[in-house]
């Protein structure tokens, strides 16, 4: 394996725990009384957090509810479509 394989790989395993992470958090927020302090919601608070403070900035809470979880899945989710996907960046240079 060389280097780009390896590269696109840790790459693309990034933006899907990334991903993930983003779900879990949307799924916290329907629960508002969680303590993110715990131990399996800090596993997804600790890496997600930096993002969503200064989107928080941003885009406000609609109705209560805060969004901002929402809008960094669908940026995730693009840049792993742009860059990873079939016809993705990464995947059409590595042909």
């Amino acid at each position: 394996m060389n280097l780009a394989v390896i590269s696109t790989i840790v790459l693309g395993v990034l933006l899907l725990v990334m991903t993930l992470l983003f779900i879990f958090r949307i799924v916290m927020t329907w629960y508002p009384n969680i303590d993110v302090n715990q131990f399996p919601y800090k596993l997804a608070y600790l890496p997600t957090e930096p993002f969503l403070i200064p989107t928080r900035k941003i885009i406000p809470p609609l109705g209560g509810i805060d969004i901002t979880p929402i809008v960094w899945l669908g940026i995730f989710t693009l840049l792993r479509e742009v860059l990873l996907g079939q016809q993705g960046i990464i995947t059409m240079a590595m042909r």
